[in-house]
């Protein structure tokens, strides 16, 4: 069976432009980010390894690493790098792991465990399936599993918006509506009965017994 959200990451030793790495030391106590890549110089690989080296610092405000995987051997990756900063404006700012024996993407069910040579031998298509965003929390678990098609760049807006939502969710006993961004209003868990919920909110809007909506709790000042 396939990763599911709330399973343990699997961990794994690596080798990335950054050096050898163990994954769950590497996360340590932050979230992390891993997405991944069919094959090195690809073209909407690129624009979307240059977006997100530019939008480095807004994952490192919330405590989130990045890290990328393609099913390249790391020499590769320095190349490609060279094309980003080119073409992207950005150099990656973050590792890039190299998974030429496709033993991570196996691990993370991209690749069927059927799959095995030289990954040169590999069209980007042959690998169309690596195409997955992966958010994992301090406690090692899945948090979010997003896949796409080749043909259509990620939205890592979004990844971050999720993040947002994933790290407010994790703090206090709300959930987030549709098209929800940071600072909007909330809504009560489920989980939370109305004696609870006075104690902790107060008061809520009820347009319906069911849909209890309150402030965003982080930006309510200590007291009010």
């Amino acid at each position: 069976m396939g990763l599911r959200i709330g399973d343990t990451a699997p961990d794994f030793e690596a080798q990335t432009t950054e050096g050898s790495i163990r994954f769950h030391d590497w996360i340590g106590d932050s979230w992390a980010v891993l997405f991944s890549h069919p094959k090195d110089f690809t073209p909407v690989c690129t624009t979307e390894l240059g977006y997100m080296a530019s939008i480095k610092p807004e994952f490192d405000r919330r405590n989130v690493k990045i890290i990328g995987l393609s099913v390249d051997p790391v020499d590769k990756h320095e190349g490609w790098a060279d094309d980003i900063e080119e073409t992207q404006g950005t150099r990656p700012n973050y590792p890039m792991i190299g998974d030429s024996d496709f033993a991570i993407s196996q691990a993370y069910g991209m690749l069927g465990g059927d799959v095995s040579g030289d990954p040169a031998d590999r069209t980007a298509a042959d690998n169309q399936t690596v195409r997955n965003v992966f958010v994992i929390g301090p406690d090692k678990k899945i948090k979010l599993i997003l896949v796409y098609p080749m043909t259509t760049g990620r939205n890592f807006d979004e990844v971050l918006r999720v993040i947002d939502s994933l790290q407010l969710t994790a703090n206090h006993k709300v959930s987030t509506p549709a098209q929800w961004n940071a600072g909007e209003n909330v809504i009560i868990a489920g989980s939370v009965s109305n004696d609870e919920a006075k104690e902790i909110f107060g008061g809520w809007e009820e347009p319906k017994p069911y849909i209890r909506i309150v402030p965003d709790p982080s930006k309510v000042p200590a007291g009010a």
